[in-house]
């Protein structure tokens, strides 16, 4: 009775949770093709105000002669050193002067850049971003300035870092024909060459109101958000986007061995790397709950049953990347003492044997269906959560309402379906596998 009772209140809690996090919201397109999305939540004083656009690093600069990584990325930096009416350095000085934060992001398939004022702020968060999208000032001074930071950012973040390099390793192994293949970051012989013109153009390319959309969240009146909306942005002119047309991987079909070394390190690690589909698919979204069964937590399979049992590794895990054209599915394992990588991977491995024979138990596909409700509502427990899925789920998925639906994707899918997307994905001759090694550090 006393376990019947606790299922019953589990199953309350869940229902309660998931009303509760019902989101309501508002979108409107402006006549230049700017998708506004608005979201009241007059709980607290507090107001998002944040634009994704539809360039990432997969889009390259340059021209097709002299194509250049690492552009968006870079423009996540430059796009903060003024504008005509902004002064170079004051972007952060009148956020935080006003109670405000401020920050952006970039990823190999969008940018996003978001600020958090009190509500009574929520103006001049829109003046700012549309400040940003109408006149920046994209001169040699600022290519320089930010030049020297992506580089900086680099040496700590990568060329500095142990296993800093992990994804690039993969990822160049992983794609032949598709962009996903560069560094997110960039070359820096790349940014080194490019032209402030090519700058220039760039932004123009990807960075107008009919390849973006703007969000606004928090403590707002819905009808005057939609004013300001138009009063700052409607005066920008469209222009016309660059057609996407990448080129497509061939499957794999064959093992691909690979090697990487890295001077930070002094335990390799052994990677197998599986390029699966992307994050709109049904199969992505089981590869996420397949990751979370085999590594999320200490009680988790590869952990529980290497590191902790076998002893074999330090540590060791499964990570599901996910993106738009190919998404990445990673399982990892630093060895413990004299184990061997030979052996470490075949440890691994039994795991995902495992799983293709046998269905996963019903407590662990309980546990796994907790795990997906606690996310999905901690995603949204914030203003700031909200807004960016909001905006995120209208610029990537095409289905704004994935905020309020997409649980329901997670509690669909069924043992035999994780089973079976295993079977289909994470065979060994689908697969890079890459040691990735130390490397003896030589002087410069």
């Amino acid at each position: 009775m006393k376990n019947y009772l606790l299922i019953l209140a589990s199953l309350v809690l869940v229902g309660f949770s998931a009303k509760a996090q019902q989101v309501e919201f508002e979108e409107f397109d402006l006549d230049n093709g700017l998708h506004v999305i608005l979201h009241q939540d007059n709980t607290a004083p507090v107001v998002t105000v944040g634009v994704m656009y539809n360039v990432g690093g997969k889009d390259l600069g340059g021209t097709a002669a002299a194509p250049r990584t690492g552009f968006a990325h870079f423009f996540e930096h430059l796009l903060f050193e003024g504008t005509e009416n902004i002064g170079r350095g004051e972007w952060f000085t009148i956020v935080s002067s006003n109670g405000g934060s401020n920050n952006a992001n970039t990823s190999l398939d969008r940018t996003y850049y978001y600020e958090v004022f009190p509500s009574n702020n929520l103006e001049l968060g829109l003046w700012m971003e549309s400040e940003r999208m109408m006149h920046p000032v994209i001169d040699q001074v600022g290519v320089d300035t930010q030049n020297e930071v992506v580089k900086e950012e680099k040496r700590l973040r990568y060329d500095n870092s142990p296993y800093g390099q992990f994804l690039f390793a993969v990822s160049e192994n992983l794609f032949k024909n598709h962009p996903y293949a560069n560094k997110n970051i960039g070359e820096m012989a790349d940014l080194d060459a490019s032209t402030l013109e090519e700058f220039q153009q760039y932004f123009k390319d990807w960075y107008g109101p009919n390849n973006a959309a703007l969000v606004i969240a928090g403590d707002i009146d819905t009808k005057e958000a939609k004013k300001l909306a138009e009063k700052y942005f409607s005066d920008i002119k469209s222009r016309p986007v660059p057609t996407r047309n990448f080129a497509k991987e061939d499957p794999i079909t064959e093992k691909i061995d690979a090697k990487f070394y890295d001077p930070n390190i002094q335990i390799p690690a052994i990677i197998t790397a599986y390029r699966t589909p992307g994050f709109k698919e049904r199969d992505a979204y089981v590869l996420s709950m397949v990751s979370a069964y085999l590594s999320d937590g200490k009680t988790s399979k590869l952990y529980k049953t290497i590191v902790d049992d076998k002893k074999m590794a330090l540590q060791v895990g499964a990570i599901n990347i996910d993106q738009m054209d190919y998404s990445i599915y990673a399982i990892y394992g630093l060895p413990l003492g004299d184990t061997k990588l030979a052996d470490l991977l075949a440890e691994m491995d039994k795991e995902i044997v495992k799983m293709q024979t046998e269905l996963i138990s019903e407590n662990d596909y309980q546990k796994l269906q907790n795990k997906f409700e606690n996310r999905f509502v901690n995603s949204n427990s914030s203003i700031q959560g909200i807004a960016n899925s909001l905006v995120r789920n209208y610029m990537l998925y095409d289905d704004i309402n994935l905020i309020n639906s997409e649980i329901e994707i997670y509690r669909s899918i069924t043992r035999q379906e994780i089973q079976d997307v295993v079977k289909k994905y994470l065979n060994p001759n689908q697969r890079v596998e890459l040691e990735y090694l130390p490397k003896e550090k030589t002087d410069n």
